[in-house]
């Protein structure tokens, strides 16, 4: 049998996991950080969409299943260690974070304190019907 060449240059950790960077295909933003295993990465690839690996709900995640801020691939990428991912996306709703924000990294490190630079673009309730 011969190995999936999408999946067997990527070197997965002990968990079968391999942490995913999602970047604004256009702007270059770092938009969030999430992991994949072998049958995500085979289905974002297939889908044309962002699909994770929740780590918590040991299940599948297909981004914006919930909220509708999907992300649509533009390009898949291997880091030289083999062992990240970088997917340059369109995403759609134009919010990345669970918090309702543009994207994950909102917290910057400025006078000896994490400070919030980004504003929330919608309610985590709003986007999920719950808090987050």
């Amino acid at each position: 049998m011969t190995a999936n060449p999408l999946s067997a240059a990527v070197h997965w950790n002990d968990q079968g996991l391999v942490p995913a960077i999602a970047q604004d295909w256009q702007t270059g933003e770092v938009l969030m950080m999430a992991w994949m295993n072998p049958e995500s990465l085979a289905l974002t690839v297939a889908e044309g969409r962002a699909i994770y690996w929740s780590r918590s709900r040991q299940a599948l995640w297909r981004k914006g299943e919930s909220s509708g801020n999907v992300q649509l691939l533009k390009e898949l990428r291997l880091d030289c260690d083999g062992d990240t991912l970088l997917l340059r996306v369109e995403q759609v709703g134009d919010i990345a974070c669970h918090t309702g924000r543009r994207r994950c990294f909102y917290q910057c490190w400025q006078d000896d304190n994490w400070q919030v630079t980004d504003e929330v673009l919608k309610s985590p309730e709003t986007l999920y019907g719950q808090p987050q």
